[in-house]
């Protein structure tokens, strides 16, 4: 009987850690094909998060929601140090509030929208930034993390591609931050290369465990 109970646990834990490998891709597909077909939408002008704006703003606040709640599975099933499992879950907490609050319209979007930046930011708006603060920072951090556990098993080029994604993503982040042209695009490219070698790398430790 405790046998049963325990490959049943095995089973179930294994299963979470599996649905939170697909996060990553999934937002970054549905990005995408928004970016693609929302009328009025400029990758390098408007960030991913303003797609939850307009008629079709269900799209993407559902793909925060659903990646959000698999970012806190990957954290409850996996086996990893608890640093790494506090980290998967402070990017789905992220995500889920930037699911609740939308970011304000502006620059043209959604259509109709005056053109040009806000010059300020509604209560909201503020706290989907913090929210989504948190999912950024986790992530760069959980790049040094996972890189630090591979380089100690000598797994070099895990570890070297891990802080290279944590560094790109930081650049990006701070060149979106301080206004730069096509910041939008930096951190979207940012997060897409960040969170996906998250992905990759949390399966090979999977796989290798």
């Amino acid at each position: 009987m405790l046998d049963t109970v325990s490959t049943d646990r095995v089973s179930t834990l294994s299963a979470l850690a599996n649905a939170g490998i697909l996060a990553a891709p999934l937002f970054t597909v549905a990005a995408v094909v928004q970016a693609a077909t929302r009328d009025g939408y400029d990758i390098t002008r408007h960030p991913v998060s303003m797609l939850a704006l307009g008629d079709l703003g269900w799209v993407q606040t559902t793909s925060f929601v659903v990646v959000g709640l698999l970012s806190v599975a990957a954290a409850a099933g996996t086996g990893a140090a608890k640093a790494t499992r506090a980290l998967h879950a402070a990017i789905g907490v992220g995500l889920l509030i930037a699911a609740v609050f939308r970011m304000d319209a502006s620059d043209g979007f959604p259509l109709g929208t005056p053109e040009g930046r806000l010059t300020t930011m509604s209560g909201h708006m503020i706290v989907h930034n913090a929210g989504a603060s948190v999912s950024f920072f986790s992530m760069i951090a959980l790049c040094f993390v996972l890189a630090a556990g591979f380089r100690r098993t000598g797994q070099v080029g895990w570890a070297v591609s891990g802080r290279f994604a944590g560094v790109l993503f930081a650049l990006g982040l701070a060149w979106a931050m301080t206004g730069g042209t096509g910041g939008a695009l930096t951190l979207f490219l940012g997060v897409a290369i960040a969170w996906n070698w998250i992905a990759a790398a949390t399966l090979r430790r999977r796989r290798q465990a």
